[in-house]
């Protein structure tokens, strides 16, 4: 009753109410954000990963019973059957950028979606992504395209989502960007005028909770995930560095050497950007508009504006205590 309560004032639904979800992937940052979204809706997660621990901040979130966590191996089928025993819906946001990709986000997709199938599941959504291209020379990008034909020859009722690149407060994106603006006195741009269009990751969740609600609408569908604004590279580095009240140097690179210095570094362990993701930077991470979007999704996705400058408090030179209180 007390939760019921909470929810209607804070204007939520519980339009998963027992809904059991299996999240395969969903220790990462989309998954916990995810989790947190469903949790509110009154859904019963089955967490699934090769790392469930990662996941395990999400406890005091769910109520007695509530959420699960299942060592998964998207790659040994016996532990993926016996994590999706019982799953009513079945999100996969399994991805990488490297290994055996066919395994993790092409044909072996195909494998999990009949096993959501085989286990009764009502819903299959897989998180694919923008850009996702049969034809692409990128592996990334062709196996991600490869595992959407997949899902949908398993299960033809999934509903297939492409994010944009997430952000969020504790991500690896923007966060990466701020720490390197607070330690560095010059920044090289790699692909200034590569055109993003970023998308808030409780917007993207929220999207997923509604596909999860109505299957019947969005089986068999694809979406495009995009914010409401087309930023580029160079634009994003500005912002940052203006919301740390920071000013660096900013050397925008040409292509020509931003895509030398993947090819002669991008091979070392911890290098900043490999061939594959500089391909993909410079195609861009954009919506078609071919595809519906999040808005036909129930979702109003909300610019990076909305929360860039309190965000980046944390990098400013002497963080929430940098600035001056405004006389009244």
């Amino acid at each position: 009753m007390i939760q019921d309560t909470l929810d209607m004032a804070n204007g939520r639904t519980r339009d998963l109410e027992g809904m059991l979800v299996a999240l395969v992937g969903g220790s990462g940052f989309f998954g916990t954000h995810l989790a947190q979204e469903l949790l509110s809706r009154g859904a019963r997660l089955r967490v699934c990963s090769r790392h469930p621990e990662r996941a395990f901040k999400l406890r005091p979130l769910g109520t007695l019973g509530q959420i699960q966590f299942v060592a998964t191996d998207v790659t040994k089928p016996h532990t993926v059957a016996a994590a999706l025993t019982g799953a009513d819906a079945v999100v996969n946001l399994v991805g990488a950028f490297a290994g055996d990709l066919d395994s993790l986000q092409g044909q072996g997709v195909g494998r999990l979606a009949e096993a959501a199938k085989a286990a009764g599941a009502r819903a299959f959504v897989h998180v694919s992504a923008l850009g996702a291209d049969a034809g692409s020379d990128v592996p990334y990008a062709r196996t991600k395209a490869e595992g959407e034909k997949a899902a949908l020859a398993a299960f033809p009722t999934a509903t297939i989502v492409r994010p944009s690149i997430l952000f969020g407060e504790d991500d690896n994106f923007l966060n990466m960007f701020g720490g390197l603006v607070a330690k560095l006195p010059v920044l090289p741009v790699f692909g200034p005028a590569a055109r993003l269009q970023p998308v808030f990751v409780d917007d993207a969740a929220e999207a997923i909770g509604n596909a999860l609600a109505n299957p019947h609408a969005h089986g068999g569908k694809t979406y495009e995930l995009a914010g409401p604004e087309v930023i580029t590279m160079g634009e994003l580095n500005r912002r940052i560095a203006k919301a740390a009240d920071r000013t660096p140097m900013l050397v925008e690179l040409p292509d020509a050497v931003s895509g030398a210095f993947a090819s002669l570094t991008g091979w070392l362990p911890g290098a900043p950007m490999s061939t594959d993701q500089w391909k993909l930077l410079k195609a861009g991470n954009v919506a078609s508009g071919d595809l519906p979007g999040i808005e036909a999704l129930g979702v109003t996705p909300r610019p990076l504006g909305l929360f860039l400058a309190r965000w980046m408090t944390r990098y400013r030179k002497f963080g929430r205590f940098g600035a001056r209180a405004k006389s009244a």
